[in-house]
């Protein structure tokens, strides 16, 4: 006959049963909770598709330039100063004035100098008289041939001291080597100016030229007479045309650099010396190329790529993704394009779309391959070729 301990279950099953009984709770406690999940999400509406603009690829005609900075310089162009010092008693042009080759722009006192070449032309004229009276006498054997050598001599001594006294008071005024257009004039009458100091500054205005520097990789591609496109920030959206003149023989050991001029009409005078100006020249034949704006490229290490919107119909169905629910409804598909050259805002596409392709141009970050998207194309990214900057 067993005793009360021996019909006793034992401990360690005691344990046994306990923890597969907490373990079969937790399981039931997480079953539900899983399933409540489930639920949820199954209640759940799809997020809304990604709003993006898009811009469709167009082929246009690229002419290729050669870009860079330069700066205006006139065609002529000088600081006038007098020569000598002295007292002004006219000015004869006014601040921004047109003014003709040689005309007199201001006047110094010449009184003292005017005085003395009358003195020395009266001595002149008197040289020139002995002179004749000496050859009439020679005709006749009057005098003799050194006689008549020295009234010859003297005459010309008298007169080379005329003009000598007649440059002295050319000095006296400062005159227009060329016609041009003068700048702000500060002198009035009674002022002293010193020799050297500059007086007014006189510029040709029509044509200017352009001084810039470019590339000695580039030297090739420039020839004189070809079309350059000027633009300034003082004058946003207008372009001034003219034509490569000179490039310098010579490329600057330092920079590495070869310097070219270009000459550009101005008759309306907008042009002004020293501005800064940006400088395309025309270099090659034009060329076809399927464009799209830059900020449709999404550049990756493994390769720059395009996100490219089409009907969902058109789409192959992804692994495990729900197709929206809409049949029109349209979706994105990443393309590897390759890119080439760029113009401003746009990009050239060698490969990877094809003509009116509709390409996404903003909102790529929220995109990935068969991703529902909704276009709104209200605001445009950047699709310049020739962007100025923009002042706010």
């Amino acid at each position: 006959m067993q005793t009360r301990a021996e019909r006793k279950p034992s401990t360690t099953k005691r344990m046994i049963v306990m923890v597969l009984l907490v373990l079969l709770l937790i399981g039931i406690i997480a079953g539900i909770k899983v399933l409540l999940v489930m639920r949820m999400m199954a209640g759940m509406k799809p997020p809304p598709p990604a709003v993006v603009s898009t811009a469709k690829a167009t082929w246009q005609d690229w002419q290729p330039t050669l870009t860079a900075v330069g700066s205006l310089r006139a065609a002529r162009g000088a600081d006038l100063a007098f020569e000598v010092a002295g007292v002004v008693t006219r000015v004869g042009l006014a601040s921004g004035e047109d003014v003709k080759e040689g005309q007199v722009l201001v006047q110094l006192n010449d009184s003292s100098e005017v005085a003395q070449l009358r003195q020395l032309e009266a001595a002149a004229a008197l040289s020139q008289v002995t002179f004749e009276r000496a050859r009439r006498q020679l005709e006749v054997k009057a005098i003799s041939q050194a006689d008549y050598d020295a009234a010859a001599a003297d005459l010309k001594a008298k007169q080379a001291a005329v003009q000598q006294q007649q440059a002295v008071i050319a000095k006296k005024q400062l005159r227009a080597p060329f016609a041009g257009h003068a700048g702000i004039v500060t002198l009035n009458p009674g002022a002293y100016v010193n020799s050297g100091t500059s007086v007014v500054t006189l510029q040709q205005l029509d044509p200017v030229f352009v001084d810039f520097s470019v590339p000695q990789r580039s030297l090739g591609d420039l020839k004189p007479g070809q079309k350059i496109t000027l633009t300034l920030d003082a004058f946003p959206g207008k372009t001034f045309d003219g034509v490569l003149t000179a490039i310098n023989p010579k490329v600057d050991g330092d920079t590495r650099t070869v310097q070219a001029e270009a000459s550009v009409p101005n008759p309306e005078r907008m042009l002004v010396p020293g501005m800064f100006a940006h400088v395309a020249v025309e270099v090659g034949e034009r060329q076809r190329q399927l464009t799209l704006p830059q900020t449709a490229i999404v550049y990756n290490p493994y390769g720059d790529t395009v996100y490219v919107v089409k009907p969902q119909g058109e789409m192959p169905a992804a692994a495990g993704q729900k197709a929206p629910a809409a049949a029109n409804a349209l979706v994105v598909q990443q393309t590897f394009v390759t890119t080439g050259a760029t113009r401003g805002d746009q990009v050239a596409i060698v490969k990877g779309v094809d003509e009116d392709a509709e390409i996404v141009t903003s909102g790529q970050i929220k995109l990935k391959n068969g991703a529902p998207v909704t276009v709104d194309n209200k605001v445009q990214p950047a699709d310049n070729p020739n962007p100025q900057p923009q002042e706010h």
